[in-house]
């Protein structure tokens, strides 16, 4: 008489752990992407921008295609334009970095 409640106890455990891993597992993927620490460009600018320079400025590879420098330029140019409360050395020196990158190097550098 004790087996089929035992065999029932044992299905409804079954059926909420089974409940249980199906909401875990839609939580775990609904939820926002985590940011990665990435690791920035640490030193100070160089007198004249060498390619890799400018690469580490946009983050991208000093192998990129002219459309991955535009997009990586714009992005980081977004978040320090001048107008929004960036630097304008930093916005100067983002522009000359797609400029090494597109090579369009003007001779004498930033504004700064």
């Amino acid at each position: 008489m004790a087996t089929p409640f035992i065999a029932g106890v044992a299905v409804a455990a079954v059926a909420l752990a089974g409940r249980y891993g199906v909401r875990a597992w839609q939580a775990y993927k609904a939820r926002p992407p985590a940011a990665r620490m990435r690791r920035f460009y640490e030193g100070g600018f160089q007198s004249t921008m060498t390619r890799r320079e400018a690469a580490l400025i946009l983050g991208i590879r000093e192998t990129a295609t002219p459309d991955k420098v535009r997009e990586a330029h714009r992005k980081v140019m977004v978040a320090n334009h001048p107008d929004a409360g960036g630097s304008h050395y930093l916005a100067s020196k983002i522009n000359e970095a797609k400029d090494v990158m597109l090579g369009k190097t003007k001779g004498s550098g930033s504004a700064f």
